[in-house]
């Protein structure tokens, strides 16, 4: 994100990414090669005005995003926990405790099955097990939920 300041005319034919408003104003921002006014670059999760809260922004999945809500729908790297290698935008995620995974890698580290929403599933020490295969009966179950990110949903 890049915030001008506008000299002149410079502006007279940008118009906001945000609003399609003409931007008229003496600042505007340029980010993911779009202009905007600076009280049209938002989050899509909290609406926090992005260029009042810092120099960056965040873009997957056709959502804007600031950093605390980037990091708490993609994990700080926007890796998958399992395997390690990234999550394209577009791809549906699942979460647990604070950890992404690709759906692929949402599966029991004991019988390997995929687990899908409405499963079932324990979640020790960073290790996911399906029901069946858990590892003590005394432990609290936690219900499955997933959240997809795909590039026109609003997931907060």
């Amino acid at each position: 994100m890049v915030n001008s300041q506008v000299t002149g005319g410079a502006c007279a034919s940008r118009s906001c990414a945000g609003c399609g408003g003409r931007i008229a104003d003496r600042f505007l921002l340029f980010s993911m090669e779009r202009y905007w006014h600076t009280r049209c670059l938002k989050c899509s999760c909290c609406q926090a005005q992005l260029g009042e809260i810092g120099t960056t922004c965040y873009s997957k999945g056709g959502m804007i995003l600031c950093r605390t809500d980037y990091i708490r729908l993609f994990g700080h790297t926007g890796a998958c926990s399992a395997c390690g290698q990234s999550i394209p935008a577009s791809e549906m995620v699942m979460r647990a405790q604070g950890n992404v995974y690709h759906l692929k890698c949402f599966s029991c580290a004991t019988c390997r099955n995929q687990l899908v929403p409405g499963d079932r599933f324990h979640y020790i020490n960073g290790t996911i097990f399906c029901e069946h295969d858990r590892p003590g009966a005394a432990l609290l179950n936690t219900h499955l939920q997933s959240n997809p990110v795909l590039p026109d949903q609003k997931v907060c």
